[in-house]
């Protein structure tokens, strides 16, 4: 499947054996965790889903073995993306690539509810029009994403042969990267793997979880615990052997140790702790997701060096530290 797949073009999609049985609109809400179960539904109800050039209009329709579905996306109206001349924190660019140091509260591209102050609309105004088309007229040069909330290092492709080779790169997982998690409690043991398919809540559309197999995408997180809080928090090094959406919130919420102000996937630890005293309330009062792409490492699409950024803490959670420490 193409990375722009769901913005005007098509995808192949091949149901895993585990998936026969299974509905159609839940199959390939298996295979598009980034789409709601009613956009699937609208799209197979007006034929959308094509197999053997026969469209498949019943969402209801059960998978049987052997089946291959064509799903054709719409092209999304969109106004392509206005320069906006806001400050980046850029730590290494050449004529191929940019790679940025993204605050908390930063959007990467413009979406429903944020149509622009986006870290694309920044790059455009600081790259020029050179950057538009790049992967994509709504997400020009981006190759991979950090959640709004979420802090740190990212790469951006200045060209169309760049952002294939980072591409590439992602998908075989020869990306380097590594994040700083603060969660509550403290996980045993102190390293190890979180292995878990990823798709969307049964519970919540709006929200990812971990699901049995054949009813998400493969995933897997490595952690380790680098400092303790007491029994209270700990700070980890959390490494993505998978990107799937929310992933290293969703896995470490699925092992009782959720992020430190998480408002989606968070615990009722931290609820408790905000009601034991001023230092409490400060932690429990936290108002992100406690998690920073601290390091990114990758090789360079177009001579092959390897690069290697690593970022410090931001300031509100260097201060998120100090508190812990005093708890």
């Amino acid at each position: 499947m193409r990375a722009d797949a769901t913005a005007g073009g098509s995808a192949r999609v091949q149901p895993d054996p585990a998936e026969v049985g299974v509905r159609l609109d839940r199959m390939l809400a298996n295979h598009f965790p980034g789409l709601s179960r009613t956009r699937l539904k609208r799209l197979i109800e007006e034929g959308r889903v094509v197999e053997n050039d026969i469209a498949a209009r019943d969402p209801s329709h059960r998978i049987r073995p052997g089946q291959i579905f064509i799903v054709f996306f719409p092209v999304i109206e969109d106004a392509a993306p206005e320069p906006q001349p806001l400050s980046l924190d850029i730590r290494f660019e050449d004529a191929h690539l940019i790679v940025v140091d993204k605050p908390a509260g930063l959007v990467v591209h413009p979406a429903p509810g944020n149509p622009d102050g986006t870290l694309v609309n920044a790059l455009i105004a600081h790259c020029g029009a050179s950057l538009c088309g790049i992967g994509g007229e709504r997400r020009p040069g981006i190759v991979h994403r950090l959640d709004k909330d979420t802090s740190g290092l990212m790469v951006v492709a200045k060209t169309d042969a760049a952002h294939q080779a980072l591409s590439r790169d992602f998908a075989a997982r020869r990306i380097d990267r590594a994040y700083a998690a603060f969660v509550w409690g403290v996980p045993s043991p102190p390293s190890g793997d979180i292995d878990g398919d990823i798709g969307r809540s049964a519970a919540n559309r709006k929200k990812m979880a971990v699901v049995g197999a054949g009813r998400g995408r493969p995933a897997l997180t490595r952690y380790r615990v680098e400092r303790t809080f007491g029994k209270l928090a700990a700070l980890l090094e959390c490494r993505l052997a998978t990107g799937r959406t929310h992933q290293i919130r969703v896995h470490l919420a699925h092992i009782g140790h959720s992020l430190i102000g998480d408002p989606i996937y968070g615990s009722r630890a931290g609820r408790a702790v905000a009601r034991s005293g001023e230092i409490g309330a400060r932690i429990g009062a936290f108002p992100r997701q406690a998690l920073h792409a601290k390091r990114l490492g990758f090789a360079h699409p177009a001579d092959g060096r390897a690069l290697i950024f690593d970022s410090p803490l931001p300031t509100d959670l260097h201060e998120l530290f100090i508190v812990l420490e005093r708890f």
